[in-house]
């Protein structure tokens, strides 16, 4: 398959990333970054899924662009968090189309994409430097909103919003609804990323170690993970596992089988109690040791037999529960704090009601003309039969949802089951469709001039 990028162009867009301002978000100089993020997500994925040199990760590292790369996505965070619930509420804002939006909300699921592949590596975590503190608490804070959300009994979403929407539902409504359902992706992608850095915690500093054992008490909060098991519900009497992007029924014979997320959860886990840089660090009083005592009864031998290391963590359990290990050391004078979302925040207190109304005159307004140079933009960065190959899901109709085996003939960018389907959609589908078509012919014209 032809690479997204080549090296010379990962090395220019690699190096052409910068910390924007919040005031910025949507704007040209945004989306210029944003798709430079995109392709070399998509190369990323690319080298690492097909075992091949891995030279965006390497670039990251030459130019020191990872704490770039979390700052982008913590100023996304803030900006949902404080913008974009206000931008909604403002009584003159109907856009005209609202993929702008939507490329702004999907980017912070794109850089922690971009992260978790890249952060397998030691040398990236290394590179991070005090970054990793803001990454640290970026993870905890996802985190823990997933684990208080199902021991409150609140069902995790991950459904890709592929249904036709209420009629009286605005694009607005339907924006905040695929913007909670993408959350849930995003934190199981901050569990992974948690499990690579606790991974590497030999070449982190006291700080980092400091921050997940005794600030945020990371193992009571993976606790609560494998008590509740977001990614694993019943409905109409059958189980479903979030797996591959999506939920899926799994055959009775099949449930006690480990998904990705359980090993990423177990292993991160075994990391934080029992590597040697860990020990002595954790403070084993009485409600952490209840807590921890709470997983002995989830390590069966079915388990254990899947991921065999896991006998070294039930092994230190019953020790645990016989004996009071002595309170760690304080032995860490001067601390580092994470800088990101504090910084963000103070710069843009009590101002966010303002940012709203200026990125709606600047750059959530766009008239038909700026929708179409930016379908054309879009129809260069992402190349579909590479995101096909890449996503292993099968297509979902546009209309019911339904696995889908027929694509729109002029914009390539749709599904549908059947003719019914795409012609109960196509009222919705035309904007879309026609913008993406023009752009489509308009850049293959330009193509064969060149040529």
């Amino acid at each position: 398959m032809d690479p997204v990028l080549l090296h010379g162009e990962a090395e220019g867009y690699v190096k052409s990333l910068e910390k924007l301002p919040l005031k910025d978000v949507g704007s040209p100089r945004w989306f210029r970054q944003h798709e430079y993020i995109e392709k070399l997500n998509m190369q990323a994925i690319l080298n690492a899924s097909a075992t091949q040199e891995e030279f965006v990760q390497e670039l990251f590292v030459s130019f020191g662009k990872i704490p770039t790369l979390v700052h982008e996505m913590i100023l996304i965070e803030v900006w949902k968090q404080n913008v974009f619930p206000i931008l909604c509420q403002l009584q003159d804002f109907t856009p005209k189309g609202t993929f702008p939006l939507y490329m702004v909300i999907h980017h912070e699921a794109t850089v922690i994409n971009l992260l978790e592949t890249i952060m397998f590596h030691q040398d990236c975590c290394e590179s991070a430097e005090e970054a990793i503190l803001d990454l640290v608490d970026y993870c905890h804070r996802k985190l823990t909103l997933l684990a208080g959300k199902s021991a409150r009994g609140g069902t995790p979403t991950g459904d890709r919003i592929t249904h036709t929407p209420d009629a009286n539902q605005s694009s607005l409504q339907e924006l905040q609804n695929q913007s909670a359902s993408l959350e849930f992706d995003i934190s199981l992608k901050a569990l992974s990323v948690l499990r690579y850095i606790t991974g590497h915690v030999e070449s982190l500093s006291v700080s980092v170690l400091s921050r997940l054992l005794r600030t945020h008490n990371m193992p009571c909060v993976l606790v609560q993970l494998v008590q509740y098991c977001p990614w694993s519900r019943y409905t109409a009497g059958k189980v479903e596992k979030y797996t591959d992007g999506k939920w899926q029924v799994v055959a009775p014979h099949d449930q006690v089988k480990m998904t990705q997320q359980d090993g990423q959860l177990w292993i991160a886990m075994l990391n934080l109690l029992l590597k040697p840089e860990c020990q002595g660090k954790y403070d084993y009083n009485n409600f952490n040791k209840s807590q921890l005592h709470k997983l002995q009864g989830f390590l069966t031998e079915v388990l254990i037999d899947q991921l065999p290391v896991l006998g070294e963590l039930q092994r230190f359990l019953s020790q645990l529960a016989l004996t009071d290990p002595a309170p760690p050391k304080k032995d860490l004078i001067l601390e580092q704090i994470p800088e990101m979302w504090s910084n963000i925040m103070d710069a843009n207190s009590g101002k966010w009601k303002a940012i709203a109304k200026h990125q709606v005159k600047t750059a959530f307004n766009p008239s038909e003309s700026d929708l179409r140079e930016q379908a054309q933009r879009l129809s260069q960065t992402y190349n579909l039969d590479l995101l096909e190959s890449l996503i292993p899901e099968k297509p979902k109709c546009g209309s019911c949802g339904a696995e889908a085996t027929k694509r729109c003939s002029r914009c390539q960018g749709e599904w549908y089951c059947n003719r019914e389907c795409q012609v109960k959609n196509w009222p919705k589908h035309k904007p879309a469709c026609e913008l993406m078509a023009e752009a489509t012919e308009k850049l293959q014209k330009e193509l064969n001039i060149s040529a």
